[in-house]
């Protein structure tokens, strides 16, 4: 019988780092090595995985509440007062442009804003449009978004341009290249280690 945690602390941040450079399909083929359900976000099955190694527990996807959802064929006008319904809520132009014209030009949908959304709608509570917007206005003046553990890509470009300002884009996509398959196979040799004690 396993014994729980099937990694030590250290190993389990180090094979954490490692599975944000993963694709979705390598980590979908872990899931499916551990025999965990492998539907989902990138960041809910890394959690996923690193739950069950922790625990031996199959971590339950978060589920929307029904008061958070659109009814079939629900419209919802795009109006600062109307709720922001999953199901409905579309980054489409027309959603754009509504927020453009009440927000100003300079708006643009963020992961940051999907994820609040979101939250939101986890907790059973739709924000409306105009909620939306003030959120994203406070965070855009705040500039204190951080990126996020699953944009891996997007961190190691910064921090290699930062290094190398005159890097071509072909050094950039090796150099991530290179990054890349060395974190997948500290990933691969990390989650060995469960097979093979």
């Amino acid at each position: 019988m396993k014994k729980f945690p099937l990694l030590s602390k250290h190993d389990q941040q180090a094979l954490n780092d490692a599975q944000h450079y993963m694709s979705m399909a390598e980590l979908k083929h872990v899931c499916l090595a551990l025999k965990l359900p492998h539907a989902g976000m990138k960041a809910a099955i890394i959690a996923r995985i690193m739950h069950f190694i922790e625990t031996g527990k199959i971590l339950a996807e978060p589920v929307i509440p029904d008061i958070s959802r659109a009814k079939k064929h629900q419209v919802v006008l795009l109006k600062p007062e109307s709720l922001i319904l999953y199901g409905s809520h579309k980054n489409d132009l027309a959603t754009r442009l509504f927020f453009k014209k009440f927000i100003g030009e300079h708006f643009h949908f963020t992961a940051v804003g999907h994820d609040w959304i979101r939250a939101r709608w986890l907790e059973g509570k739709p924000p409306t449009y105009q909620e939306f917007a003030d959120f994203w206005e406070e965070a855009r003046k705040a500039n204190t978004i951080c990126p996020k553990q699953e944009w891996a890509y997007l961190s190691f470009i910064q921090r290699f341009v930062a290094a190398n300002p005159n890097a071509s884009r072909p050094e950039i996509t090796v150099s991530w290249k290179i990054e890349r398959e060395k974190k997948v196979k500290e990933a691969y040799v990390l989650l060995k280690k469960i097979e093979t004690p």
